[in-house]
């Protein structure tokens, strides 16, 4: 069975690595046969730093679906097609934005020097900070500030993107059309009912909608209806996370052992 982690808020908190309990329960469900897989908005580039060395060659999808990476290398790049990124571009005017672009690996950022969102990005120095002009290509945009967050919201929701307001953030993050977690994991390929998924936001839905069991982290209303149960985000998460791991990791060999 494959389990599908997502990594902030999930199996990591406030942009620290994940804790080593968790580390040693995924590790130790990969030797009784289970595969880890971590997906999260971030691109392949920013997920390497809050993980594990020893998960560096798992299967990494990054960017809500728009990369993905196998064995240290990236595998999959879903970029925004010209008209959408003139369209976005327009907006972005329009609103008077900031902005962190990515590419495949390199990024563009406009927003204030200050910005929490900067503690997580390139924290291990391996890509270059570029203008969008020199960008040969767009797979991830996040909105910093805008005049108006709200209206380019909605304006960005009416075009054929896909469109994130995460719980926790004043950020809009886009991605291309029909890229979203659950279209990434049908390229391993993974059909639904065959992973386990662990996530605690928006941007998780449709891996929650299609996996054969759903662990929700906090209390994110659109997940509710998709997960099978809840480990609350207070007291000892991390413990009471590596624990749950280690629980469906039994519980998982066992019913593989029975089919």
């Amino acid at each position: 069975m494959k389990f599908v982690f997502d990594l902030d808020g999930t199996i990591c908190f406030k942009g620290k690595p994940i804790a080593n309990v968790i580390a040693e329960a995924i590790l130790a469900l990969q030797h009784e046969g289970h595969e880890a897989v971590f997906a999260s908005a971030r691109p392949i580039r920013d997920m390497l730093p809050v993980l594990d060395k020893r998960f560096h060659h798992a299967y990494l999808i990054g960017g809500n679906g728009a990369l993905s990476s196998k064995t240290g290398k990236i595998v999959h790049t879903h970029s925004f097609t010209d008209e959408q990124k003139k369209t976005i571009l327009h907006l972005i005017k329009k609103y008077n934005a900031t902005y962190l672009i990515d590419s495949e690996w390199d990024y563009a950022y406009t927003g204030p020097a200050t910005h929490p969102i900067l503690n997580q990005v390139d924290e291990l120095k391996l890509a270059k900070v570029v203008t969008i002009e020199e960008m040969a290509s767009f797979v991830k945009i996040l909105i910093v500030e805008a005049d108006d967050m709200d209206s380019m919201a909605r304006e960005l929701e009416a075009e054929d993107v896909v469109v994130h307001k995460h719980a926790n953030e004043k950020l809009i993050d886009i991605s291309p059309a029909n890229i979203h977690k659950w279209s990434a994991l049908q390229r391993i390929p993974l059909s639904p009912e065959e992973y386990v998924a662990f996530g605690n936001d928006t941007n998780d839905m449709t891996m929650f909608q299609n996996a054969a069991y759903a662990v929700r982290i906090g209390s994110h209303p659109d997940l509710e209806p998709y997960a099978d149960e809840t480990i609350p985000a207070e007291g000892d998460v991390e413990m009471a996370i590596a624990q749950k791991i280690a629980e469906l990791s039994k519980r998982f060999k066992t019913l593989a052992s029975q089919t």
